[in-house]
């Protein structure tokens, strides 16, 4: 198979990245080349809320040098993604526009969990090791210049995954603010990490044994180098990590500079770091922490690899997407059961329809995703359920989602037992189904079409018994005939499935019928 040679840009809030990989089906994804630049994008955005015009021009110089390497090496693709500083700035769509205008990128701000789910891509990348160390209790720490993420993995099923305000340079810039020393500063900062880590805790660590971190980022590179002689990509024992968290905090700023080989800038916000894997390590009880060595240039490369199919990878991401899911759903106590047939039904609909709706895989998760949550507002109020699912839901992450796709879930679960507005359905930014860019109106018609299917499935099981899991679907004369073999009493069923049949014929065109055969 031909190799094809892809570029991965980060346009992180502490550095400029550009990575460019061999990828093929016989090697997987190897990085031939890789090129930094250090600005500190998120120091303005941090303690200012927006980026200046001069770090705009740098900014937009390199990058122009990044296109340069780019074209020599004449890739075929290219992916850029811009993350925590650049998505908090007031201005970053203007900054945007100049770096399309001076450049040709077409930089994308990618969401918190999709960043973090990219990185973890590309430590799923390294099935073996992956695989193996995901069968016992393993959380994935990656302790970034923004903000820290805790990821959960349980017998190879992902748990949870959560963001905390721990970036090194977002906890310096707030410190900066406060006159005090070297030592004061460094228990100010095991105050800041103790205080996240504390509801961390008691939430998800409850009763949870964690034997293996995983740590990922540029930081824990600049950290393994120094706390063994072992190359990059070895294990380390817990006791080695507490030896040099011990020799570190004895460190001033100076010989900080001169053994991790770093300037000023940079050396001040390794404390932060070592500060909170010291503490997270603490926290969790693990033994072993493994460091791959990845970034999320390494990231962004294996997720185009897996979307492309020129890597097959064997761990299925799709389902880490719903093991969260029904983590979250199991945390606000919906019923089980119901959804479980509610998925199935839905699920049905979606692929007797594929005809008529002409959405593909990634909508027919978030349908999946849609009726595994549609009843998570219940935990707050039973009146009021929709309004309080859809507020949820936009404000718990799912990784793997982007923020517009958690938007259209919530969207999908509003509208679920309310009339649905179209001129009332308000979504940021864009959304890409398959090869199409979807306007506001496209993706009012996509929540439509999604919203039609999960009312549809939802009145099948009005009762919450399954009555119906026998049944059977198909396009008949512009009909979408549901036959069942029920012998029971399905008027609850019948009656409900009624009423939501107009709206569902309103979107498709097909009229839902819904017979049951009786034995004679």
């Amino acid at each position: 198979m031909a190799v094809q040679l892809f570029a991965a840009i980060d346009v992180g809030s502490f550095e400029l990245e550009l990575g460019i990989y061999e990828i093929s089906g016989k090697n997987g994804v190897r990085r031939v080349d890789h090129i930094r630049h250090m600005i500190a994008l998120g120091k303005e955005t941090y303690s200012e809320g927006k980026i200046s015009y001069d770090l705009v021009e740098e900014m937009c110089q390199v990058l122009e040098d990044f296109v340069k390497t780019m074209n020599g090496y004449k890739v075929k693709g290219y992916r850029a993604y811009a993350t925590s500083a650049m998505r908090e700035a007031k201005n970053n769509q203007i900054i945007l526009d100049q770096i399309r205008v001076r450049t040709g990128l077409k930089v994308r701000i990618i969401s918190n969990s999709e960043q973090r789910f990219i990185s973890y891509k590309a430590i799923a990348s390294k099935a073996a090791e992956f695989n193996k160390i995901i069968q016992k209790g393993t959380a994935i720490v990656d302790v970034g210049f923004g903000s820290a993420q805790i990821s959960l993995f349980d017998k190879d099923a992902l748990v949870t995954t959560q963001n905390l305000s721990l970036g090194s340079l977002r906890i310096r810039e707030l410190l900066a603010r406060i006159p005090a020393s070297a030592k004061a500063h460094r228990e100010q900062i095991e105050e800041l990490v103790d205080n996240e880590l504390f509801t961390f805790r008691k939430m998800y660590l409850k009763d949870r044994e964690i034997t293996n971190l995983i740590g990922i980022g540029e930081n824990i590179l600049y950290m393994m180098r120094q706390m063994q002689s072992k190359p990059v990509g070895d294990k380390v024992e817990a006791s080695v990590l507490n030896t040099f968290y011990e020799k570190f905090n004895k460190l001033t700023l100076d010989q900080v500079e001169e053994r991790f080989g770093v300037n000023a800038e940079y050396a001040s916000l390794l404390m932060p770091t070592v500060m909170v894997y010291k503490r997270i390590l603490e926290l969790t009880g693990a033994q072993m922490f493994w460091i791959p060595g990845i970034r999320l240039c390494d990231g962004i490369a294996a997720e185009y690899a897996d979307d492309t199919r020129l890597v097959r990878f064997t761990h299925s991401f799709e389902n880490d997407i719903l093991a969260a899911s029904r983590n979250m759903a199991k945390r606000y106590k919906c019923h089980a059961s119901h959804s479980q047939v509610l998925e199935e039904y839905a699920l049905g609909i979606f692929d007797c329809m594929r005809k008529y709706h002409g959405l593909g895989g990634r909508e027919r998760l978030l349908l999946q995703i849609s009726a595994i949550l549609h009843s998570c507002g219940k935990f707050i109020s039973m009146r009021n359920s929709n309004e309080c699912s859809y507020n949820i839901i936009m404000s718990t992450e799912i990784i793997g989602l982007s923020h517009l796709e958690r938007e259209i879930i919530a969207n999908v679960v509003r509208y679920n037992i309310r009339d649905f507005d179209y001129d009332k359905v308000q979504l940021e930014g864009t959304y890409q189904e398959g090869t199409v860019e979807l306007d506001q109106k496209g993706m009012t018609i996509l929540i439509a079409k999604l919203t039609a299917i999960l009312r549809l499935a939802n009145s099948m099981d009005r009762s919450h018994r399954g009555k119906l899991a026998d049944c059977r679907m198909s396009i008949r004369e512009g009909e979408l005939v549901i036959t069942t073999g029920y012998e029971g009493d399905i008027a609850l069923e019948a009656m409900s499935f009624e009423q939501k049949a107009d709206f569902f014929e309103e979107i498709y065109g097909i009229r839902p019928v819904l017979r049951q055969k009786r034995r004679i």
